[in-house]
């Protein structure tokens, strides 16, 4: 359903009053003033870039004959909404509106550049239904900002004209679609992948000349079928654990990656790849140049600036090339013909989106695949409890490789707990560093770099009183003191003020102690403990995308690992408990994967330390290297607490007021049950908030976003002042 555009000054009521004279059947009556509108299709109907949830719907505007030509579906328009003019795209072109009354007409064409395709419109409008949120806020997130000049540098593509049915005859989705569950087509078996029905795009596609085997592939048992599948134009979906080690190539994730891709284009068709970070879209990039060759891909990440990553869009856009690899902002990619979605590492929040509705690439990619007919890949050396969701319940299939391939690729790992190490080394118990780590190091460091992940960063973040061992606080916002180095004052890490004349408020002493030790300060001590070797340290102050072959200390922050030529020759997990510790929904499942991402930088059979108490079901999965198993306890463990992935839950944050009456206001499903309010914790203590959580059965989920929705659509008519943020599945549950 479409509404009129605004047409005065007042923006608390719309649609606005409209003229009581009624039109001719099929045309629209224009506004006094607005020129001649065009002879075909004269009605456009615009996606407004508004912030308001109650305005979260298409208008008509009149398109005058002088915009005729420029006013193409998907193009950029100004118009004068509420009395303002505000930006918004152009979604389709019509020959009547249903509104019988006046209309306003568009006030300028921006670009005649087809930016917002009609695929991305529709999946706008899917993750905006899925998280209740706007579609205004989602088209930020999928469309890059305008570059004029770059704009003009090269039209390659041809203008569409307005041709009847042309751009987006319908973006809304199914209420399956929306939630994401209960999809009816599974995953395609590779005999029906016979390439029927693929449509050609609107540039003949180019097929990369560079033939090559399964690659990687071929140590899965069902890798060449799926390659299969995707070369012959079907859609399989599969959540794929990959092998561990890195040898003289590198990791073999990217290569893997590359042969996916290039299969996908060889049927036509195009595909997206969408990492976690700069650093490993790095890595794909170069694999991708090397299986597909020059100029058959783009990279897209935010470290381009926004002259060269718009003009990479564009030719995405314009169809010039298929493949397109990036960040999570790639995963809106306007693709042509997309063929295969792949998300690298889906348990990373990198790929959680900050900014509102908050969705996550995963969701977005599989909401893509669903509505495009395509294939979606889920890969990673752990597995999320999402992913594993989607193979219990038969929408995808896994890629897993035989035991004995598994065996002969992982490292092996010691636990620094085990009994003997502990007759041997009385003191290992309570040592950071016990006597197992140090002859690790040692014996790595003479065949190659060796890898020390600390999982805070910093130098001391955390302190605590000398005497009595209380936390060290603030006195002004009581929050936790730290150290920046060997030589400095403590300082907050709240409000920044230095703290040089602390005092312990429950004993009075003035000397701190190191609750928690940074990766800066491990670094340091290992520099004095290995004086001839070369410490390098990869984290916040700097990442570090490779290291070379020769020995050397690598200290690095989960995700921050440097990979080494020819793979780390020995390993060491410090501080387990900093990990496991975290009150986090999460916490088993993130920290095997920070360790096996850590742990699949060595060489095949190295030697991993892992400083964590052996009888943790982490530490066992990482021992047998076994992510499959422990993800599937950890699905069934949050099934029986009603957790997501096996519920659909939301959270509701705000202050108490504004939680309670949204509530109270809202039309839940008659399955939903709400937790709380509970009051949150405020970094400074400055302000009181509350969050509510509601959750309902996977099959009511899409309910629960619509009335969410209406409810915050309703407090945004009435102009409440109290924002209550909205949230999703968040990561954060707990």
């Amino acid at each position: 359903m479409t509404h009129p555009s605004p047409s005065s000054d007042d923006d608390a009521l719309l649609p606005l009053d409209a003229v009581r004279e009624r039109p001719a059947p099929g045309s629209a009556k224009p506004a006094r003033g607005v020129p001649e509108p065009a002879a075909v299709l004269p009605i456009a109907r615009v996606a407004v870039d508004t912030p308001l949830p109650h305005l979260d719907r298409l208008f008509d505007y009149v398109v005058p004959v002088t915009l005729d030509a420029d006013a193409v579906p998907g193009s950029r328009v100004r118009v004068r909404f509420a009395g303002k003019l505000v930006d918004g795209f152009l979604l389709e072109r019509v020959a009547g509106s249903e509104h019988e009354g006046k209309l306003s007409r568009l006030e300028r064409v921006v670009s005649p550049e087809p930016v917002l395709v009609p695929e991305i419109a529709a999946l706008a409008r899917a993750v905006a239904d899925r998280y209740a949120g706007t579609m205004a806020d989602v088209l930020r997130l999928a469309v890059p900002p305008r570059h004029a000049r770059v704009e003009a540098e090269d039209r390659a593509a041809i203008r569409p004209g307005p041709e009847a049915g042309a751009g987006v005859p319908d973006v809304r989705v199914p209420p399956k679609a929306a939630d994401g569950a209960g999809v009816p087509d599974g995953p395609l078996p590779p005999k029906a992948a016979d390439g029927a029905g693929v449509p050609d795009g609107p540039l003949p596609p180019k097929a990369p000349d560079r033939a090559g085997g399964p690659g990687a592939w071929a140590d899965y048992p069902d890798g060449q079928a799926f390659l299969a599948a995707l070369a012959g134009g079907g859609a399989p979906r599969a959540v794929w654990t990959a092998l561990p080690g890195t040898g003289d190539g590198g990791p073999e994730w990217p290569g893997a990656v590359a042969v996916a891709v290039r299969e996908t284009l060889r049927s036509g068709r195009g595909a997206v790849v969408v990492l976690p970070d700069g650093k490993d879209v790095a890595l794909a990039d170069a694999a991708l140049g090397a299986v597909l060759g020059p100029g058959e891909h783009v990279a897209l990440t935010a470290d381009l600036g926004p002259a060269e990553r718009y003009r990479r869009w564009l030719r995405v856009a314009r169809g010039q090339v298929r493949a397109v690899v990036g960040t999570r902002g790639a995963a809106f990619a306007p693709v042509r013909e997309l063929g295969l979605a792949v998300v690298w590492d889906d348990g990373d929040d990198l790929h959680a989106e900050r900014l509102a509705p908050y969705p996550h690439t995963r969701e977005i990619l599989a909401l893509r695949a669903h509505q495009g007919r395509a294939g979606l890949l889920i890969g990673g050396y752990a597995r999320t409890a999402e992913a594993t969701q989607l193979v219990a319940g038969g929408w995808a299939g896994p890629l897993v490789a035989a035991r004995e391939t598994v065996r002969g690729r992982a490292p092996r790992v010691r636990p620094a707990g085990e009994d003997s190490e502990l007759a041997r080394d009385e003191a290992a118990r309570a040592a950071r560093l016990p006597s197992l780590a140090w002859r690790a190091l040692r014996a790595g460091l003479t065949t190659g770099p060796v890898l020390v992940q600390v999982p805070r960063r910093g130098y001391l973040p955390a302190l605590a009183c000398q005497n009595c061992r209380a936390p060290a606080r603030c006195g002004h916002c009581s929050g936790p003191l730290a150290l920046r180095g060997g030589h400095a004052a403590p300082y907050c890490r709240w409000c920044g003020r230095i703290a040089g004349e602390w005092r312990c408020p429950a004993c009075g002493g003035v000397r701190v102690r190191a609750q928690v030790v940074g990766a800066r300060r491990t670094a340091e001590e290992l520099g004095r403990a290995f004086p001839s070797v070369k410490v390098r340290t990869s984290g916040k102050d700097g990442v570090l995308a490779t290291v070379g072959a020769a020995p050397a200390l690598v200290v690095a922050t989960p995700g921050a690992e440097p990979v080494a030529e020819g793979g780390y020759a020995a390993a060491v997990l410090l501080d387990g408990w900093a990990l496991l510790g975290r009150p986090d929904l999460r916490v088993a499942e993130e920290t095997l994967r920070r360790w096996m991402n850590a742990a699949a930088l060595l060489r095949p059979r190295a030697e991993l330390v892992v400083l964590a108490d052996s009888s943790v079901l982490a530490v066992q999965a990482l021992l047998r290297w076994d992510p499959v198993t422990h993800a599937e306890r950890e699905l069934a463990g949050r099934t029986e607490l009603g957790f997501p992935p096996a519920v659909r839950m939301a959270t509701l944050t705000g202050s108490p007021s504004a939680v309670r009456e949204m509530l109270g206001e809202a039309v839940l499903p008659g399955e939903a049950q709400v937790l709380g309010p509970v009051p949150l914790d405020s970094p400074r203590g400055d302000q009181v908030r509350e969050r509510a959580m509601v959750r309902v059965p996977r099959g009511s989920g899409a309910a629960l976003s619509a009335a969410l929705k209406g409810a915050v659509g309703v407090r945004s008519a009435r102009k409440t002042p109290e924002v209550v943020r909205v949230c999703i599945d968040p990561l954060d549950v707990i």
